[in-house]
Order: C-alpha cells, then sequence, then structure tokens
C-alpha cells in the first residue's frame, strides 16, 4: 500500500461555522433526547464542520479527512431560534493525524468544547475499501 504524503497543514489553521438552531436540530428531533432544544449529535457535526472548513484550503486533490476521534462536553441548552458558532483549530499535525480543539458558542456563552481528531485519507481508496469490507 502506497503512504500518503505528508501534507503541510501547519498548527493554527483556524475555522468557523455558523448554525440557526431550527426544530430539526433539536434533541427531540434527531432522537437524542425529547427536549426541543439543540441536540448533542447536532453540536458534535457542527464542530466537525469546522474542522473540515479548516483544512479545505489546502487539501491535495484526491484527498479528504475522515473524523477518527472525538472528545466534546456539552455544556449548555440552545432554545430554537438562537444561532451557534463552532470554532476549530487545528493545534497538532502528525503526518496523517489531525487534531483540533473545538469550541461552539450561543454568544458569550460556551456551548460545547473538545477535541476533534481526523485523519487525511486518500478518498478513492478508503470509500473502496469501505465497500470491500461491507
Amino acid at each position: 500500500m502506497q503512504e500518503q504524503p505528508d501534507v503541510p497543514f501547519p498548527p493554527g489553521l483556524t475555522a468557523r461555522v455558523e448554525l440557526t438552531v431550527t426544530e430539526a436540530d433539536t434533541a427531540a428531533a434527531v432522537g437524542s433526547g425529547d427536549v426541543p432544544v439543540l441536540a448533542t449529535p447536532r453540536v458534535l457535526a457542527l464542530a466537525e464542520a469546522a474542522t473540515v472548513a479548516a483544512t479545505a484550503p489546502g487539501m491535495p486533490a484526491g484527498s479528504t479527512t475522515v473524523g477518527v476521534r472525538v472528545e466534546l462536553a456539552h455544556l449548555a441548552a440552545t432554545p430554537v431560534g438562537r444561532t451557534v458558532v463552532a470554532h476549530a483549530r487545528l493545534v497538532e499535525a502528525d503526518g496523517r493525524r489531525l487534531l483540533f480543539t473545538v469550541t461552539v458558542t450561543d454568544g458569550d456563552t460556551t456551548v460545547a468544547s473538545g477535541r476533534v481528531e481526523r485523519a487525511l485519507v486518500d478518498r478513492q481508496r478508503f470509500v473502496a475499501r469501505a465497500v470491500r469490507a461491507s
């Protein structure tokens, strides 16, 4: 198997993504609870979207990143209609391994914080392996 070359994603890369919470984003809607507030799975998806956005400008052709590990503390409830912002910062790049810190905020309130680890992979080989494994 051919090694994926090291790609220079310098620590310090950042990105932010926003979400205005709708009924479809609530715990009741996604099945992670029965309350009408931003669901933890949606918080995680937003945090991951920020990590993807941070590397997108420098992504080599044919490559992508995939999530491999997440540590997330969901700290505050967010009602429908509020806008949350996910911030990702690349803190470590070790070959194909990329480690981000993430925070999700609602104004001055920290909604969630944690770490997301992603791996740089060849998109075509990754998909082919997944199909063979199923």
